[in-house]
C-alpha cells in the first residue's frame, strides 16, 4: 500500500544513500514530459525536506528547461536489490548554474566530476512510498564511466561550448538557462 509522508525519514535517507540510480520527472505546461535516469554519486539529502542533486552534462537539458517554466519535480527511487520499495519525492525545484553563488555552496558536497552542469535544489513537499513488488530484482555490476571519460577528454572549455551548442535549448525549444 502507498503511504504519504510530509518529510524524508532517517530510514528513507539511508535507502536513498544506497541506491545506484534515480529518476527525475518534469514537465512544462506544454510540450513533452521528461523522465531522466540519473546515476553516479550525485544525490544528497540535506534535511527532512531538502535535497540537492548534481546534474551532469547530457545530450539534452530538458529538466533545466522545464524547471524554468514550471518548478514542479518528482524524484523516484526503486529498490532493484533487497527489500522491495518505490520512493517518490514531490516538490519544487530551483536550478543553479556555475555562475550562481548557491552552486558554489553545494558543489563540495559531491565528488569532483568533470561535466557538472547544474545543481538542482528541491524543497520536498511530499514523500510517498509504495510496495515495488513488481519491480524486478537486478544486481548492480558497476558504474558506467563513458560520460566521465568523454567529459574529461573534452576539457572545461569544450564542455562550455557543448553546453551552449547542445544544452541551451530543450527539444521543445525552451531555454535552459545556459
Amino acid at each position: 500500500m502507498a503511504k504519504m509522508f510530509t518529510e524524508i525519514s532517517e530510514e528513507l535517507t539511508e535507502f536513498i544513500a544506497n541506491q545506484k540510480i534515480f529518476f527525475v520527472g518534469t514537465a512544462a505546461a506544454e510540450g513533452r514530459v521528461n523522465i531522466s535516469p540519473k546515476g553516479m554519486d550525485t544525490f544528497r539529502v540535506l534535511g527532512p525536506n531538502k535535497v540537492v542533486w548534481l546534474n551532469l552534462t547530457g545530450s539534452g537539458n530538458e529538466t533545466a528547461a522545464h524547471l524554468l517554466k514550471n518548478n514542479r519535480i518528482t524524484i523516484m527511487f526503486c529498490a532493484f536489490e533487497g527489500k522491495p520499495l518505490i520512493l517518490r519525492l514531490y516538490g519544487k525545484a530551483t536550478i543553479f548554474h556555475e555562475r550562481d553563488a548557491a552552486y558554489h555552496s553545494y558543489i563540495d558536497l559531491f565528488p569532483k566530476i568533470m561535466g557538472a552542469r547544474q545543481i538542482v535544489e528541491i524543497e520536498v513537499e511530499n514523500v510517498q512510498t509504495s510496495c515495488g513488488y513488481a519491480v524486478p530484482i537486478m544486481e548492480f555490476k558497476e558504474e558506467r564511466t563513458v560520460l566521465k571519460s568523454w567529459a574529461e577528454k573534452q576539457g572545461e572549455e569544450r564542455l562550455k561550448e557543448y553546453h551552449k551548442e547542445r544544452n541551451s535549448l530543450s527539444i521543445d525549444n525552451f531555454k535552459t538557462g545556459i
